[in-house]
């Protein structure tokens, strides 16, 4: 472990934070060495983002103390924890769109000449040179709206460096990256822990975990269940600490048979105007049947997510060729009239697209639905409970109640509410774009077997992952693009990683 002291840099006392109706946090105690990567695991709603939170001031502890380098410490906000040398990187980054790369890495504490003007030049050639070390080769005048996913998080570490930061929280810091992000990540987290930084890496992905952490602390239920040195554990051990049980290999898919098209596609293109391909797909045709879950691959930019909106009815430009659904021919203007028709879309920016984070769990699930629970133009208040509360005990959705905050939920509970609301509208295809993402293994699991009671109940599905294994799991058939053609088709007795990567790295002829 490089640079470790035997002294803790930072220690957790019997923490605990409760919110209405949920104890997220119940006498957690840790101690985080000098220099050490320090890895935080548990299913989603375990506690993790709870007490990196306390950590870093964005919220404060119902009991318990925090020391750090001795003595203890207590942070009102966000500030308190910035001056005594603790920053975080959130899941979803914290900048300012609008503003330029620089003017975010300093914001707050702003550069200013002699004359009390603010100082761009100064700001922005210190950004470079802390961009520069972190391999993030963009001009820091570049609005951070502009800029790629992976650089404005590197936009963030560089904020917190330029704080002179000596512990960094990184909360599911691959999840929207690229394979070649991760791997400028991993090399700019190597090269922090050689300047002395400790990191607590909160991520439920096990090779990650594995191939950066120094030790392993697991959560569960919001109480710390163990603490354990990477190199005496595994990834089975680890995943049995966080769900309480062992997780088998899924076994899906036996005996499914498939029925009828339900979904025929005949030559659809999408056109990408002002760009040099001129399309983001072209002439896709491909059936899907009742009872199937049809799975799509391919790298990024491959057309996944854009098949699925034009398949929705909601594609940045009109889409040409011909949709056939249950029977007739559709061409859907707006998403409102592919939902009429039968289609549901579960996309895969669930903060952003999928929930109301205003709303409850209840007005979440029936939003779609409302004329269901109407009576002479009035929604009805008794009505609309009861379809809330019948899709969360059916699909299993953990939550206080309906009328809890859906931001109260764990991802993989939101994910379940989100789905129960487009099952309320009976479709006759579901359309889900990466619907894991971000969701621990045990969460993962559940997600699996509801599609599989789905697919088993007359559902047609179209998956697509940016998970190989997720898709050879649940997938009857796959469908592999590149650059917007349709690359490859495999049976799943067919289907390998190899194979589906060979087809995603081939153009079409």
């Amino acid at each position: 472990m490089t640079g470790i002291t035997s002294a803790p840099l930072l220690s957790i006392r019997g923490i605990t934070k409760r919110f209405p109706g949920v104890v997220a946090l119940a006498d957690v105690s840790l101690d985080i060495a000098a220099g050490e990567l320090h890895a935080i695991c548990g299913e989603n709603g375990a506690g993790k983002s709870t007490l990196m939170k306390i950590l870093a001031g964005v919220i404060g502890s119902s009991e318990g103390e925090l020391w750090l380098r001795g003595r203890p410490v207590r942070f009102a906000d966000t500030r308190d924890a910035e001056n005594a040398g603790i920053g975080i990187i959130h899941q979803e980054l914290n900048l300012v769109e609008e503003l330029s790369a620089a003017a975010n890495i300093f914001l707050g504490r702003e550069r200013r000449s002699r004359l009390g003007w603010l100082d761009d030049r100064a700001m922005q050639r210190a950004a470079g040179e802390w961009l520069n070390e972190l391999e993030c080769r963009v001009d820091p005048r570049t609005p951070v709206a502009a800029l790629r996913v992976g650089d404005q998080q590197l936009i963030e570490i560089a904020k917190a460096l330029s704080r002179d930061s000596q512990v960094l929280i990184m909360d599911e810091p691959t999840s929207a990256l690229t394979e070649s992000e991760v791997a400028r990540l991993f090399r700019v987290i190597e090269r922090l822990r050689q300047r002395g930084v400790t990191i607590l890496y909160i991520s439920h992905k096990m090779d990650e975990i594995f191939r950066l952490a120094d030790r392993i602390t697991v959560l569960r239920d919001g109480r710390l269940i163990q603490t354990l040195e990477r190199a005496a554990t595994d990834a089975r051990q680890v995943t049995h600490l966080m769900v309480g049980r062992e997780i088998e290999a899924a076994q899906l898919g036996a005996g499914r048979q498939a029925g009828e098209p339900v979904l025929v596609v005949e030559g659809l293109s999408l056109p990408w105007p002002g760009h040099a391909r001129g399309w983001r797909l072209k002439d896709l045709s491909f059936t899907l049947h009742r009872g199937e879950i049809l799975g799509i691959a391919g790298l990024m930019g491959a057309g996944r997510t854009e098949l699925l909106e034009c398949l929705f009815g909601a594609s940045s430009e009109p889409p040409s060729g011909r949709i056939h659904l249950a029977g007739r021919d559709v061409h859907f203007r707006h998403p409102a009239e592919a939902r009429r028709a039968g289609m549901a879309l579960v996309t895969e920016d669930r903060k952003r697209l999928g929930l109301f984070a205003q709303m409850t769990v209840g007005h979440n699930i029936t939003l779609c639905t409302l004329d269901q629970a109407a009576a002479g133009g009035l929604v009805r208040r008794r009505r609309e409970s009861a379809m809330a509360e019948a899709t969360v005990g059916t699909l299993g959705v953990r939550t206080a109640g309906i009328d809890a905050a859906i931001t109260n939920l764990s991802g993989g509970n939101q994910q379940k509410a989100i789905i129960g609301r487009w099952l309320l509208t009976k479709p006759k295809v579901l359309l889900l774009d990466d619907p894991t993402r971000g969701i621990d293994v045990g969460a993962k699991a559940e997600l699996y077997q509801l599609m599989d009671q789905l697919c088993r109940e007359g559902l047609g599905m179209i998956v697509t992952s940016s998970e190989l294994p997720e898709l050879l799991t649940l997938c009857d058939r796959i469908l592999v693009l590149c650059e917007g053609r349709l690359t490859g088709e495999f049976s799943r007795a067919e289907a390998s990683e190899q194979r589906i990567m060979e087809a995603a790295t081939r153009r079409a002829g």
